[in-house]
């Protein structure tokens, strides 16, 4: 299994759109074997789910995400844990343990547009308090 982390400074960054790279964990009977740090290339927002899938990921572990995202990842086949925050190692760990903390309704809620094409989300923050419900 494969799981990657929404990265920033070992910590979990807070919008899934926006991320420049992640962490991505190999796992074998609940154990990480290995991990990797991967560089988006400039992909945002629906493109990464894309990119994800690509990279063999089966669960995502996030901050804030748009439901765009969440159901580009849906169709991707990819689970979801968002609404997580602290480092990705210990996220990963809690995950593997069954007790990870997220919430499954956390959403930017930020947003005044769809995400098709086009637009420009670079003028607010997720890290901020501005995502969630």
């Amino acid at each position: 299994m494969k799981i990657a982390v929404t990265y920033e400074n070992e910590m979990v960054f807070q919008h899934f759109g926006h991320t420049e790279q992640f962490k991505i964990y190999e796992v074998e009977d609940n154990k990480v074997v290995a991990s990797e740090i991967v560089d988006t290339n400039g992909s945002g927002h629906g493109a990464l789910a894309g990119f994800l899938a690509g990279q063999g990921v089966d669960v995502l572990i996030c901050g804030g995400i748009g439901g765009g995202a969440k159901a580009a990842l849906a169709q991707a086949g990819i689970t979801l844990y968002c609404g997580v925050s602290g480092t990705c190692d210990k996220a990963v760990n809690d995950l593997l343990a069954g007790c990870l903390v997220f919430n499954p309704d956390f959403m930017c809620t930020h947003h005044s547009h769809d995400h098709h094409e086009n637009h420009n989300c670079g003028s607010h923050s997720c890290g901020s308090g501005n995502c969630g419900s």
